[in-house]
């Protein structure tokens, strides 16, 4: 088992509180990530919440395939009382991996590196992640909320209460032990 986080470094401008809108649990994060399997030929079943590339704990091998996850997702981890936000069982080696996230979504608001979510992985790790999906912000002075953004590139718009530029650039997701 180990403990990610997913962290955001960003340089905001005119805005604050970025976070995914992801008030009911129903926000679909996206991951790659490296599997505990032994097979280098498996195919990764893509989740309808959250995509990310996973890495193999065992074989350590990176899948080109996003997973989606979400927080209100629950399935159960075979042989075991237990459950998980995501499980996911290798065709080939049958080996089974899963994800279940720690908190919800915390907003963004300065420009450190900022943890967003924790989880927890057993049998795999998230290696990279795409902001796909809507985020929010609110303009810092106005209050303004900002709805729809979209976090695949730069983000701007503007803030009419403000009557100035608001913007979102320069974002670098890292995913490390938490």
């Amino acid at each position: 088992m180990v403990k990610l986080s997913l962290n955001l470094k960003a340089e905001l401008a005119g805005v604050n509180s970025l976070a995914p809108a992801d008030e009911d649990g129903d926000f679909t994060y996206f991951f790659k990530s490296i599997f505990g399997c032994r097979s280098n030929v498996c195919k990764i079943s893509k989740n309808k919440d959250l995509l990310s590339r996973f890495l193999g704990t065992s074989c350590r091998e990176v899948h080109n395939n996003w997973v989606g996850i979400s927080r209100n997702e629950e399935a159960e981890i075979a042989g075991s009382k237990g459950t998980a936000t995501w499980v996911w069982r290798c065709k080939n080696c049958k080996r089974e991996s899963s994800a279940s996230f720690e908190n919800a979504p915390v907003s963004y608001d300065k420009e450190a590196p900022k943890p967003i979510l924790t989880f927890e992985c057993r049998g795999c790790e998230f290696v990279e992640f795409k902001p796909d999906g809507e985020w929010v912000c609110q303009g810092e002075e106005s209050g303004t909320k900002f709805e729809g953004v979209d976090l695949t590139e730069d983000w701007y718009d503007y803030d009419e209460k403000a009557g100035a530029e608001v913007s979102i650039i320069d974002m670098q997701w890292e995913i490390k032990r938490a």
